[in-house]
């Protein structure tokens, strides 16, 4: 892990841009003077020790575009609990190298779409398993260069979108105590399956108007998940309306579990 560049910003929090091989990422750290005993009582009590992470899985759009987004949410787990946060880019997005397989199966995925005909199990298959199958080594390898880090420690807890990541890490990395994990319909059977496995506690946001999501089918995977603690926040709206307290109440899910 290289780091590339260091800014300390006006809430407090400490924000590092770092390169993995060849993978970009970004890690915010809060900065231990910064977290007030009156913040919360979960920051203060964070404030003495190893920092508890939370990895933030991005959507496959590229670190840039969506950066506004991903940095709101780490720099207020920061500021307001005394997590540190960090993300790194997915495979095929942003400036990394296009993968041909997934360019070719978001292709099929719009013809479909665009055809009015139904989305089938091989389209599905396709767009998500060869993601699946690069990002979570990488996260796992990810987090071995994290966890190294001065300030930085366990249990961890994972967030974000293109559930299907969330689902295989949480099968495979003991290290992953809790998730919060934002519904997505284009879910593969094998994916479906390996959700019985997941016992960790679990978060999981569904927004109930989501034009491009089915929503049966979001219910079936939350149904299917093997965890005795798991909670469903279900709120109207489309995509891009989540609840401005769905923050806050993320937060206090992983202030719950990542003590």
């Amino acid at each position: 892990m290289r780091f590339t560049s260091e800014q300390s910003l006006d809430d407090g929090v400490v924000e590092r841009e770092f390169t993995l091989g060849d993978i970009p990422g970004i890690l915010w750290t809060p900065a231990p003077e910064s977290v007030p005993a009156s913040a919360s009582a979960s920051a203060s009590a964070f404030a003495s020790e190893p920092a508890p992470l939370i990895l933030i899985s991005p959507p496959p759009l590229g670190l840039r575009k969506v950066y506004p987004r991903l940095a709101g949410r780490a720099r207020y787990y920061a500021a307001r609990y005394g997590f540190a946060a960090a993300t790194i880019e997915l495979p095929g997005s942003g400036d990394r190298p296009r993968l041909a397989e997934l360019d070719q199966a978001r292709a099929d995925l719009r013809r479909v779409m665009e055809a009015g005909e139904p989305v089938g199990d091989e389209i599905v298959a396709a767009l998500v398993l060869p993601l699946v199958e690069r990002a979570v080594p990488e996260w796992r390898t990810a987090l071995d260069a994290l966890l190294a880090l001065p300030g930085l420690g366990g249990p961890v807890g994972y967030e974000g979108g293109v559930i299907s990541i969330g689902v295989r890490l949480a099968t495979v990395e003991p290290r992953i105590a809790a998730a919060c994990l934002f519904a997505g319909s284009l879910v593969p059977r094998v994916i479906s399956e390996e959700a019985r496995q997941v016992g960790i506690p679990l978060q999981v946001l569904l927004q109930w108007d989501d034009e491009g999501n089915d929503r049966q089918a979001s219910l079936n995977l939350y149904d299917a998940f093997g965890s005795k603690e798991k909670t469903l926040h279900a709120n109207m709206g489309g995509h891009t309306g989540v609840p401005q307290y769905e923050l806050d109440a993320g937060a206090r899910f992983f202030a719950r579990h990542l003590k």
